[in-house]
């Protein structure tokens, strides 16, 4: 029963236990000789938990076919890109306040961010395609892993650091993050297949390890609340972009999914992010408080997956 309680609450217990974890870590005064090696383990755990969830994603993978891409995913992809590019011209050419500089940023985030590693099974529960949701989330990684590199540093430029300079950090960041998983997950299952059965053992894993990394990504966003000077009206902003982005992929996704007669999938590819991977990048490469977007996007995604989740299960009971 306790366990069925925390995995239903998980996504509000996570956040809470981030939230909350902020504020009891930031004043007690007995663990501030810690405070100058959190950042850097932070640095260095978020992108290993998210590493560690897509290799056991990808290994689920079970042929060459489930991999075979779909006409939906193309246009998927252009939105996701040319969306992106949209807001990156907005901040790059248009001079704005740089308050409301974090408000695009966020929506920016919020679009070129890839598919979440659990979206395949809400979209399993939901009726759709796990396997071409899962060719979707390497194809968007895959986006992300070329395009963040590119856009960031001239949308967030640095006196200190050059274009190539950043382009070449970001590059060396993410790309290894987002693609290495998918290569060595193949190289697993065809040199060790041993290896492969022993990791498909512990797929579940990727949920909890999801978990673990949105309670530390809910305590960065509000540390960038707490320490930010901008506006109550402006944060109200952020958190709406992320609400309007994320409407708007999920029905974009089901419009263009649908005609393809694979409307769930499609929604669900477009609409479910990876949150965390998006809070880490917009935390670590542009404005922090930008960071409240996708953190947002985690209540608003999830409120539209519970909410398609009962609409399935009242269709099954009055059938």
């Amino acid at each position: 029963m306790l366990v069925r309680f925390f995995k239903n609450w998980t996504l509000p217990l996570a956040m809470l236990s981030g939230t909350l974890g902020y504020f009891i870590f930031a004043n007690a005064s007995f663990l501030a000789f810690t405070k100058p090696y959190i950042n850097d383990l932070i640095a260095y755990f978020i992108p290993l938990l998210i590493f560690t969830q897509l290799l056991l994603t990808f290994c689920k993978v079970e042929n060459r076919h489930e991999m075979k891409p779909k006409a939906w995913h193309g246009w998927l992809l252009l939105f996701q890109t040319l969306s992106c590019l949209a807001f990156a011209a907005l901040l790059i050419c248009y001079p704005m306040d740089e308050t409301y500089r974090e408000v695009f940023e966020a929506a920016m985030v919020c679009l070129i961010c890839p598919t979440a590693t659990a979206a395949a099974v809400i979209t399993g529960k939901l009726g759709g395609s796990a396997s071409t949701l899962t060719t979707y989330t390497l194809l968007s990684n895959l986006l992300a892993a070329v395009t963040v590199p590119i856009v960031f540093p001239l949308v967030e430029p640095h006196a200190d650091i050059t274009f190539f300079a950043a382009f070449l950090k970001i590059l060396g960041k993410v790309f290894p993050l987002l693609l290495l998983p998918f290569f060595l997950a193949w190289l697993i299952r065809v040199c060790m297949p041993r290896v492969h059965r022993f990791l498909l053992k512990f797929h579940y894993l990727a949920f909890y390890l999801w978990s673990v990394a949105l309670i530390i990504v809910s305590g960065q966003t509000v540390r960038s609340l707490v320490n930010s000077d901008a506006p109550a009206s402006v944060q109200i902003l952020i958190a709406l972009a992320g609400l309007i982005t994320c409407c708007l992929q999920f029905f974009l996704g089901k419009k263009i999914g649908g005609h393809y007669n694979d409307r769930i999938s499609g929604g669900q590819a477009l609409g479910q992010k990876n949150t965390v991977l998006a809070i880490w990048m917009s935390y670590t490469y542009l404005n922090p408080l930008s960071s409240v977007g996708p953190g947002s996007y985690v209540l608003w995604q999830n409120l539209i997956n519970s909410w398609q989740l009962w609409k399935k299960r009242k269709r099954e009971e009055k059938t």
